[in-house]
């Protein structure tokens, strides 16, 4: 197609949008070259296309300027046990933080101001034994 002339998206046909949507799933041209190459000006216009034509999810990766096959089959994959594991380190250790957060608190509370904060036992809430008193 030549580049300078004001198009539509009806003047693509079929056949040419399924070209370019391929040649972007197969990795050969970013969206934005594929515009740039055949002077497609809409900046959406190519990821509509591939989100009504393409076999990939196309809805968080439409930012990227460089996509790959690869990249775009990773992103709707599962996490690998490393990858999860990795999450839960991180996960524990800002709960840790917390933790030392509540105990540093509490050791303030107590030492400045003389509060004793005591964790109630399991079970036992304060309104059942307001009610019985």
């Amino acid at each position: 197609m030549e580049s300078g002339i004001k198009r539509s998206q009806r003047d693509y046909t079929l056949a040419f949008k399924l070209s370019v949507v391929d040649q972007i799933e197969k990795g050969e041209l970013s969206y934005k070259e594929a515009q740039r190459r055949y002077g497609i000006q809409g900046r959406s216009t190519v990821l509509v296309w591939l989100r009504k034509h393409g076999h990939q999810r196309w809805d968080a990766v439409a930012s990227s300027s460089c996509m790959s096959h690869s990249s775009n089959s990773d992103a709707s994959k599962p996490p690998t046990p490393e990858q999860r594991i990795k999450e839960l380190e991180v996960q524990l250790k800002d709960a840790q933080e917390k933790a030392q957060l509540f105990e540093a608190v509490l050791d303030v509370l107590k030492k400045d101001y003389g509060v004793r904060v005591v964790k109630k036992p399991l079970g036992k809430s304060s309104r059942k034994s307001l009610s019985k008193a």
